[in-house]
């Protein structure tokens, strides 16, 4: 029943478009592109050990996915949708990169994101436990690493939570923001491109490299787009407009003749 209810839930968020996720509001993201990271800050894992970003990292690109550990909205989907689509492309969690479940709520603890985590994993037992962290923090720590990317979020005094937006930052092994995934439900080939991107070609194979050639990233949607199938879309309007234009003139020109006119 659990996984029907969460099939269901990532589905109904995965049909509404990411611009209905307006990432530009009150509680959204500002642009901020290869945004620096304070990574030296000092956190607390899920299990009540110190951490910070750079430990974190070690050297690989970092899924970076602001949350409440405890929110009884979407946070739990969008980690349940960027897990599934994690499980579905080929870059290794924990050995190419990392995950981090990074908590904003100044006010929970590394028990809330151990809970958090465990609820995840019951859905996903496969998945490498090593590979995905949950993060608390003092509050100016959170505040200084949304702020550098970006991240702007609120508290809401009527629903008693915090409002923001579901969206994945994608870091660089050196803790630079190289892109960001909008949406509770991110498409693996959008999670594949963008860590071989944040790689730097350190992730992945060489043919992961050739692929970002033939895609576009789009700040707006927070998606790739093919550069091959907007190019042949193109071509296939301009060949539609010279066939029709073609045609016009062809059955002008018949009218004209049929009339007596000249051609």
């Amino acid at each position: 029943m659990r996984r029907l209810l969460l099939a269901l839930a990532l589905f109904v968020f995965s049909v509404v478009p990411a611009a209905a996720l307006d990432p530009f509001k009150a509680a959204g993201i500002d642009r901020k592109p290869d945004a620096r990271v304070p990574l030296d800050l000092r956190f607390k894992d899920e299990r009540g050990a110190a951490a910070t970003l750079r430990n974190l990292l070690d050297g690989r690109p970092m899924l970076l996915v602001p949350v409440q550990h405890e929110c009884p909205n979407i946070c739990g989907i969008t980690l349940a949708g960027l897990l599934q689509a994690v499980a579905r492309q080929s870059l290794r969690p924990g050995f190419d990169f990392t995950i981090v479940a990074f908590g904003i709520d100044p006010k929970e603890r590394s028990r809330d994101a151990a809970q958090s985590l465990g609820r995840l994993l019951q859905a996903f037992p496969a998945f490498p436990r090593d590979a995905i962290h949950g993060l608390t923090g003092a509050g100016a720590d959170v505040a200084a690493v949304t702020d550098a990317l970006g991240y702007r979020y609120a508290w809401d005094t009527e629903l008693e939570q915090y409002d923001h937006v579901a969206a994945i930052a994608v870091l660089t092994p050196d803790g630079h923001l190289a892109r960001w995934l909008y949406g509770v439900a991110p498409e693996p080939e959008d999670v594949k491109l963008a860590l071989t991107e944040a790689g730097r070609g350190e992730v992945g194979h060489w043919t992961d490299q050739l692929l970002l050639l033939c895609y576009h990233y789009d700040p707006v949607t927070g998606r790739y787009s093919s550069i091959v199938w907007t190019a042949l879309k193109v071509l296939a309007v301009a060949t539609l407009a010279g066939l029709l234009l073609f045609v016009g003139r062809a059955v002008y020109r018949d009218r004209r003749l049929a009339k007596g006119g000249p051609s």
